[in-house]
């Protein structure tokens, strides 16, 4: 259990997810699920596009392409949860935290500037995914839930770590570890208005 716990607290989130979030889960299942779907198909469509925008960066192609396949056979485990409790996969919704987060770095600056940011932006959606899911998998009713959510919690947990380890390689060391630490303020921030939606990060 000690080693399960252990990435949760190298996460160094400002602001922990308000519990009560996790009434609103109990209450909108179908909904959180339906989101929860959306966000794994989204998290595949990140990795593609890293492996579109910078096929020249080899190890990160690599692990991209992994990680389109986990991201995808994530989704597929969260649309058969839907279909077991006679539901359907609903329509998307925006999602105003991961918005937020993709236009906190202002546009420009070099090719590995863009990357560096884009990586760590992907990195702190992890980790608060990771989060989350360690929320759901302690408070939520349904013990299957509560099983599934244990298993993604740990493998939020590696790829924010892989996230953040990369924007660490191609960027400057000190730098991006000051841009990292500036951006978990700002996201702490806007969890403020958070944690009142029936949505994965709302």
């Amino acid at each position: 259990m000690e080693e399960e716990k252990a990435p949760i607290q190298m996460l160094h989130l400002k602001l922990p997810t308000d519990p009560r979030w996790v009434n609103i889960v109990e209450k909108n299942i179908e909904d959180i699920l339906t989101d929860h779907a959306y966000c794994e198909q989204k998290a595949a469509s990140t990795a593609i596009s890293f492996i579109i925008g910078f096929p020249d960066h080899t190890e990160l192609v690599s692990e991209m392409s992994d990680l389109v396949m986990e991201e995808m056979s994530h989704f597929k485990m969260v649309h058969e949860l839907l279909v077991e409790r006679g539901l359907h996969l609903g329509r998307e919704r925006k999602d105003p935290y991961v918005h937020k987060l993709r236009f906190y770095f202002p546009k420009g600056g070099s090719r590995t500037e863009s990357l560096v940011n884009r990586l760590l932006v992907a990195a702190l959606i992890e980790a608060r995914s990771c989060e989350r899911f360690r929320l759901l998998s302690e408070e939520l009713e349904d013990p299957k839930l509560r099983r599934f959510y244990r298993k993604l919690m740990i493998s939020e947990a590696g790829h924010y770590t892989m996230f953040l380890n990369f924007a660490r390689k191609y960027g400057d060391r000190k730098l991006v570890d000051q841009k990292w630490q500036e951006l978990l303020d700002f996201e702490a921030e806007v969890m403020k208005d958070l944690s009142k939606g029936e949505t994965i990060h709302g």
